[in-house]
């Protein structure tokens, strides 16, 4: 018999503790309470352990990461993971295997395209995937706190933070609001890109993500673990249409 509950024990477990939880406050006010006694099935246990094996070490955090890309490409996603046992599981801790910075877009929700469940990905999202300390903090809390060994910066096809960002430089226009903060940020990529054959706007996109990679390995925080193989930090593109993600 399983350890863990199964949804229809838990129902019931529910209903029995509501049940005497009614009882108990209808009996408050009377001079002999009423006691209800609750018996817990023995199976009834919150796992702690993990289900899914523990991966610490980078190259094969980025296998997992791609071979479930290539689910999604290919629309045979397993969807694992994301099952009520499961979900109870990382309720008591988490230990993702790989941190993803991408952008806000709504078209590459990372646990999707990489066909992975609840507690796999520490994800990290703003649109134009760019890196500041707050970003940082939060990559180095995941690497450091976590023990995660691989962080992917994903930029992607059609980016339109990066779209703002040449717009502005080209007709020298300023954005409205604070996605200045965006297209400032995303600017030093610009003079990189025009010096790559090919097109501008996607060769910048592919910059931007190199740069944010590059501003992340650069953490001090980081070092040690870098040094040692211990954490790898990559950079990534994903093209809406056919839902690969490349390497860069």
């Amino acid at each position: 018999m399983s350890r863990y509950l199964s949804r229809r024990d838990w129902l019931s477990a529910a209903g029995v503790a509501a049940s005497a939880t009614v009882l108990a406050a209808c009996g408050s006010g009377s001079r002999s309470p009423a006691t209800t006694t609750v018996t817990v099935p023995a199976d009834a246990v919150i796992p702690t352990e993990t289900a899914r094996p523990t991966i610490t070490n980078p190259d094969a955090a980025l296998k997992q990461l791609m071979d479930g890309n290539a689910r999604f490409v290919d629309a045979k996603m397993v969807h694992p993971a994301q099952d009520p046992e499961h979900r109870l599981r990382v309720s008591q801790g988490q230990q993702p295997f790989a941190v993803i910075l991408t952008c806000s877009d709504s078209r590459l929700p990372p646990e999707v395209i990489f066909d992975q469940g609840l507690g796999d990905l520490f994800v990290v999202r703003v649109a134009g995937n760019i890196v500041d300390a707050a970003l940082l903090g939060s990559v180095e809390y995941a690497v450091e706190h976590l023990n995660t060994p691989l962080v992917v910066v994903i930029g992607h096809e059609r980016c339109g933070a990066v779209e703002a960002t040449l717009e502005g430089i080209q007709h020298n226009s300023k954005p409205h609001g604070d996605i200045g903060a965006l297209v400032e940020a995303i600017t030093p990529a610009v003079p990189v890109a025009e010096q790559r054959p090919g097109d501008l706007l996607v060769n910048t996109i592919r910059v931007n993500a190199e740069m944010s990679r590059d501003a992340i390995a650069k953490s001090s925080a980081l070092a040690g673990r870098l040094k040692a193989g211990e954490v790898k930090v990559l950079a990534a593109y994903y093209s809406l249409g056919d839902g690969m993600v490349t390497q860069l």
